[in-house]
């Protein structure tokens, strides 16, 4: 359809003002919400995230998209009914205590929104015990740590530790940033590692098995 594919087109080349202007010309037009939503929004940043993973673009192009994408997404809100509200699945992301470097964790935000995912962003500098009662509070799927400073990665392994005393299964615990490895997520027992924001999402997906 071709309204679907220029929301499609102009989330993945960035064009704030031509998404927003597709979703409403859809939903003008009686195309389904969930049809703008997934075929159009959902699928762009889909291929953002891979074409950013491949290094096909970069950050700049990424925060644009996202902003198209919020962009028809504000559109769409208002038509959502109770089954999408309850259908996504919750995240709650901030940096490590003692971590003020924020813009990796933006990024990521930006890309799991544009996943479909409610993000929840406790900001920088969080403390272990904010992220788990925070996550205990709304009921949230992941837990989401970055860090920059190798002195903060301790910081992750608290709320590991902090969420086994609970004895519970969920929210996972998804870490990343540049310090980071595979091996240090096993070693302190978190449930998965992401190298930049594209596989991020794509751990999100796993862990969810979505």
């Amino acid at each position: 359809m071709a309204i679907l594919d220029d929301i499609f087109n102009s989330v993945v080349a960035g064009k704030v003002e031509d998404a927003a202007t597709g979703v409403e010309r859809g939903l003008n037009t009686g195309i389904d919400v969930d049809e703008i939503l997934k075929q159009g929004l959902l699928a762009a940043m889909d291929l953002v995230g891979k074409k950013f993973g491949e290094g096909e673009i970069f950050i700049p192009q990424v925060v644009w998209s996202a902003k198209a994408m919020q962009a028809g997404m504000n559109l769409l809100k208002p038509h959502f009914t109770e089954s999408h509200q309850t259908n996504r699945a919750r995240i709650i992301i901030g940096t490590a205590k003692g971590d003020i470097h924020d813009i990796g964790k933006k990024l990521v935000a930006m890309m799991l929104e544009g996943a479909g995912f409610e993000v929840i962003d406790l900001g920088v500098d969080v403390k272990p015990e904010t992220f788990v009662e925070k996550a205990a509070e709304t009921n949230a799927d992941i837990i989401a740590i970055s860090a920059l400073l190798t002195t903060t990665m301790t910081s992750m392994a608290d709320v590991v530790a902090l969420k086994k005393e609970r004895n519970v299964s969920f929210p996972k615990v998804l870490i990343g940033g540049a310090p980071l490895s595979v091996e240090y997520c096993l070693e302190i027992g978190a449930d998965a590692y992401g190298v930049d924001a594209g596989e991020a999402v794509s751990r999100v997906k796993e862990l969810l098995d979505l």
